[in-house]
């Protein structure tokens, strides 16, 4: 049991994505766990939940979750899958389809994913397409599903050819952020969730990045400064979903490092063992700068500012960092083009005038991302 009593913690921040017609909260604090029973009473009275957890969130934290419920008299069932990239495949989204319809949930109850950002793109897809769309509530319990994945309704699962390629938006009717299961994080976890908070500061954010620098470790602590970390990270999207909830223009900036980061997951076959994603996105996010830099973009001594900040919080930056087998260029090249914001054929990147000043780059040369790979493998 969680030593936290919910009656004595700290109300939760709240942040708003208003979203029309469709607005939610993200509730951020610690105790939400054993607080959801009376929060979801509240919030979705006389829905029934489909719970779709991992293995490892489930020996965690499920009890905790299931007691809240029971006593807020909130039916419920429990649908379990393997942890990690692997599970936001078709045979899972099967499984955990099959087990919703099977427990007869119906079109005004819930699907709540209840772990990190694997958990939560499978189950939020499921409840999009299970009876043409299911509510939908967000329980991530990592730092990276907490500040990016459990935020702006993208759902989906991975095809052999390439990641999120299959999915929906499908926004949720809450998101509670329990910042005290983050302290369960092994640190290789709550450092890959790290890279993308700072993203946010690297998109528009300068003074955000500036404060990260200051407040790093605190915030790898657990102290006052998590929460807030967390909750200006949620502000941050939310107000990039809210001006482009479907990714027809500016909300493409939210994948600063994932063009390059994507295409190396992919390069691993998605292996924890070599590589998580926010451990890709952390070399993406450096890949990009440098490249901006290479192009006369951004100055130099930003693209190693941000290199330096990534590295202090253990973060890989470069692709001689990634274990095993090195990585052919020709296979960073198919993974690229495969990108979803390839648009006939042609190569869209986030790029950087800057810290803070990233934009959406459009019909980028692929030879000039061809030689800037040779350079990084080479180095």
């Amino acid at each position: 049991m969680s030593d936290i009593d919910p009656g004595q913690a700290r109300p939760p921040r709240r942040v708003r994505v208003d979203l029309p017609g469709r607005a939610y909260d993200i509730l951020i604090g610690a105790g939400l766990v054993d607080a959801a029973g009376s929060i979801l009473a509240e919030r979705l009275p006389d829905a029934r939940l489909a719970i779709v957890t991992d293995e490892t969130v489930a020996a965690l934290h499920l009890d905790r979750l299931t007691a809240s419920l029971d006593a807020a008299g909130i039916a419920h069932a429990v649908v379990t899958v393997p942890p990690g990239e692997t599970s936001k495949s078709f045979r899972q989204l099967e499984h955990v389809v099959d087990a919703i319809l099977a427990g007869r949930f119906e079109r005004g109850d819930a699907v709540l994913a209840f772990g990190g950002g694997v958990v939560g793109d499978l189950a939020g897809f499921a409840a999009a397409i299970v009876r043409r769309g299911m509510r939908f509530v967000q329980m991530p319990t990592t730092l990276l599903a907490q500040v990016d994945s459990s935020v702006g309704g993208k759902t989906g699962i991975n095809s052999p050819r390439g990641k999120n390629l299959v999915g929906a938006f499908h926004q949720p009717d809450l998101v509670l952020a329990d910042t005290s299961v983050l302290d369960t994080l092994v640190p290789r976890e709550f450092a890959a969730g790290y890279a993308e908070v700072v993203k946010y500061g690297l998109i528009d954010r300068p003074e955000f990045f500036d404060w990260l620098e200051w407040k790093r470790a605190p915030i790898f602590a657990g102290g006052p400064e998590r929460a807030e970390a967390i909750a200006a990270s949620c502000e941050a999207k939310a107000a990039v979903v809210i001006a482009d909830e479907r990714e027809a223009g500016e909300r493409a900036l939210l994948n600063l490092g994932h063009t390059f980061g994507h295409a190396i997951e992919a390069a691993v076959a998605f292996d924890p063992a070599r590589l998580v994603h926010g451990e890709a996105v952390s070399i993406g996010m450096a890949q990009a700068h440098r490249f901006s830099a290479r192009l006369g973009l951004c100055p130099g001594q930003d693209a190693t500012r941000v290199e330096a900040h990534l590295k202090a919080a253990g973060l890989p930056t470069r692709l001689s960092e990634v274990p095993g087998a090195a990585i052919a260029r020709e296979v960073l090249m198919a993974g690229i083009a495969q990108d979803k914001k390839v648009k006939r054929g042609r190569l869209t990147f986030i790029l950087t005038r800057g810290i803070g000043r990233s934009f959406i780059a459009a019909d980028v040369d692929a030879a000039q991302i061809d030689e800037f790979l040779a350079e990084e493998l080479a180095g």
